[in-house]
């Protein structure tokens, strides 16, 4: 089958969905399917700069201008178009002569155009992009939800869609796995504030209010006389807003910052924490969670769904803003070992339903049923 994988424009930043459109590519190259990938192209904005200001609207134009004319030739050898993220959902032609499949990662933005609360709040022209997106979505002949609760959202806000809606959760999109003791150790080195003898909770994401990084401080905060440990930010560095949360709460020399690590760093993170705190109000999916469980690693999440639905019932369950509740989690793990040692049990076999030949699986039988309908 000849497959075309639609990507994201590089100076969006989004390295989440990049790795995604990657993990496809070779997902189903392996699989043995014939792949092209194409994504819009830097034309007024040759040198990539970060969408913002002018840049941002110069970025519309390379996206939406220049690069539909280039997708259009690109569809015609395929046998089925895979936008690989929603936001580009607004590829889809008014009338597909072939075949178009969207991953949905998650409606929050819609959402938030719309006036729901998500923590995705939109401009004037915000609003006018996410309603293309969703009549985008309206146009594809299937749209493939990455978790349960994206497919309810989907159900919700597409009322009458004509096309399949299905769920297709994210694989792992590195092999994380449960290392030897001595290797972490080697890897950990390099970050000179982990002494490897001191206890550590790791937290993975960025800066977005619905990832909550404040109440993962408050939580620190909470236990930091009872708790000798330190706390990782692994991802985006914390902004000034959160350091000085941190100043304020007297933690500052608590907080251990590792920006964007390579994933052998990740991996080894993961291998060593404590646990993964995870407190994140909103998701699509929640790939923290199935890579920890993967390193046997200790996962405390937000009771919110996917992140119920993702973790399988390995992970402790709190409520996204109750920092007391995650930071008695936390003493939980670090003051009973064998409490630690069984959900990490549960989170090591619930991260094996998210292999990725499952995945490709899906998509393919997937792209057998819509190509028989096009």
């Amino acid at each position: 089958m000849k497959i075309l994988l639609v990507g994201n424009y590089a100076p969006d930043r989004q390295e989440s969905m990049l790795r995604y459109a990657t993990l496809l590519r070779e997902g189903l190259e392996h699989a043995g399917h014939e792949v092209e990938y194409v994504a819009p192209r830097q034309v007024l904005n040759y040198s990539g700069r970060p969408a913002s200001g002018i840049w941002k609207w110069i970025g519309y134009v390379d996206k939406y201008l220049l690069h539909p004319a280039e997708l259009a030739r690109a569809a015609r050898k395929a046998d089925v178009v895979h936008v690989c993220d929603h936001s580009n959902a607004v590829y889809v032609p008014a009338s597909p002569r072939k075949p178009f499949v969207v991953t949905c990662h998650d409606l929050l933005a819609v959402r938030g155009a719309m006036g729901e609360e998500t923590d995705c709040p939109a401009s004037f022209a915000g609003r006018q992009l996410q309603k293309s997106i969703l009549s985008g979505l309206r146009r594809a002949h299937a749209v493939a939800c990455v978790s349960g609760a994206t497919l309810r959202d989907a159900q919700r806000l597409m009322s009458g869609y004509a096309g399949e809606l299905v769920v297709a959760p994210n694989s792992l999109n590195y092999p994380y796995r449960k290392l030897d003791a001595q290797v972490v150790r080697e890897r950990l080195a390099q970050i000179s504030a982990l002494d490897g003898k001191r206890e550590f909770v790791l937290n993975v994401g960025s800066n977005l209010r619905r990832k909550n990084r404040e109440t993962a401080l408050d939580a620190l905060a909470s236990i930091a006389g009872s708790w000798s440990g330190v706390f990782v930010f692994a991802g985006q560095p914390l902004s000034d807003e959160l350091r000085a949360r941190a100043e304020r709460l007297g933690i500052s020399d608590r907080i251990v910052e590792v920006p964007k690590p390579a994933n052998e760093l990740l991996e080894a993170l993961y291998n060593g924490a404590l646990a993964l705190l995870f407190p994140s109000r909103f998701e699509g999916f929640g790939w923290p969670v199935i890579e920890a469980q993967a390193c046997a690693c200790a996962v405390i999440c937000s009771t919110v769904e996917p992140m119920r639905e993702v973790a399988g019932g390995g992970a402790i369950l709190c409520e996204p803003d109750d920092h007391q509740a995650f930071g008695r989690a936390i003493l939980e793990l670090s003051q009973q070992p064998r409490r630690r040692e069984a959900l990490v049990r549960a989170g090591l076999g619930n991260a094996l339903r998210y292999d990725r030949a499952v995945m490709i699986e899906r998509f393919v039988s997937l792209y057998d049923r819509v190509a028989g309908r096009a």
